[in-house]
C-alpha cells in the first residue's frame, strides 16, 4: 500500500499548473489592447503632395480625403460635394477639427470648394495635409 500512495502522490505532483500562466497572458493581452493607439485613415489611398512648410498638427477629429477622380470621402465614407459641409459640421465637438487629404492629382478649384462648404457650415479649425519635404 506504501507503494500505490507515493506513486499517487508523484503524479499529482508532475502535473503542470497553467493557470497563472494564462492569468498573466491575459493581463498581458488587456493591457496591450487598452494602450494601442488606433491610426485615423480616410478610407481611401491619397497620394498627398509634398511641402516644405508643412508643420506637424495635432490629432485630427475629421478627415476628409479628395481623390484624383474628384470624388469627396469622409471618415470612410462617400459623400457628395454639396452635403460635405453638414456632414462634417454634425460628426465634430467644439474644439474639432477637420483635415482636408487632397490627392496630389485632384483639382484645387474642389479643393477650396471643399474648404468654402466646411467653412460655412461653421467648421473654423480646418486643415489641408501634406508630406513634409526636406530642403
Amino acid at each position: 500500500m506504501r507503494r500505490r500512495r507515493s506513486m499517487d502522490a508523484s503524479a499529482e505532483s508532475n502535473e503542470v499548473n497553467l493557470t497563472p500562466m494564462l492569468d498573466v497572458v491575459f493581463i498581458m493581452l488587456i493591457f496591450f489592447i487598452v494602450t494601442t493607439s488606433f491610426i485615423k485613415e480616410s478610407g481611401i489611398e491619397i497620394e498627398r503632395p509634398d511641402s516644405s512648410a508643412a508643420s506637424p498638427r495635432p490629432e485630427a477629429q475629421v478627415l476628409v480625403a479628395i481623390t484624383p477622380e474628384g470624388a469627396i470621402w469622409v471618415d470612410g465614407k462617400p459623400v457628395d460635394v454639396h452635403q460635405v459641409g453638414q456632414e462634417v459640421a454634425g460628426m465634430l465637438t467644439e474644439q474639432g477639427s477637420a483635415v482636408i487629404q487632397a490627392d496630389r492629382d485632384s483639382t484645387t478649384g474642389l479643393l477650396i470648394e471643399v474648404m468654402d462648404r466646411l467653412k460655412q457650415a461653421g467648421v473654423e479649425q480646418v486643415a489641408v495635409a501634406a508630406n513634409r519635404s526636406t530642403p
